[in-house]
């Protein structure tokens, strides 16, 4: 199985549960700003994650989201951290949607900064999806 983590962070929040969720797929999470966050091999599942600035998405998760290819990415799981609310869960997953990419119904949300007990909970998050 083929799995990609995707994310965008500027509090470091969510690359905590990104790279969480990456170690138990064994991948690496990768920022959607990096050269490397394309997909370019079809993927089976990708996890991608982001998290409500100003009652929106950063501008480059969002501009990532229109790169992606129903034909690159089987189905998509979505995650977020934030201080306000669950909001960018509904803007990642309606962007993936446009897409043609199925999204699961479940979720992985952190209110505020992810402790210790929060990260393991992203892993066995992930793990449902291996």
């Amino acid at each position: 199985m083929k799995i990609a983590v995707r994310y965008y962070s500027r509090s470091g929040n969510t690359k905590a549960v990104a790279e969480a969720i990456a170690k138990a797929a064994g991948v690496e999470a990768v920022p959607v700003d990096r050269n490397e966050a394309p997909i370019k091999e079809p993927v089976d599942v990708l996890f991608i994650g982001g998290a409500l600035y100003a009652y929106g998405i950063d501008a480059n998760l969002k501009d990532y989201l229109g790169t992606l290819k129903k034909e690159d990415v089987k189905k998509a799981v979505v995650f977020s951290t934030s201080w306000l609310s669950k909001h960018a869960i509904g803007l990642i997953k309606n962007g993936l949607t446009d897409a043609g990419i199925p999204v699961v119904e479940e979720f992985f949300y952190v209110r505020g900064k992810p402790g210790e007990d929060k990260l393991k909970d992203a892993a066995e998050f992930a793990r449902k999806f291996l």
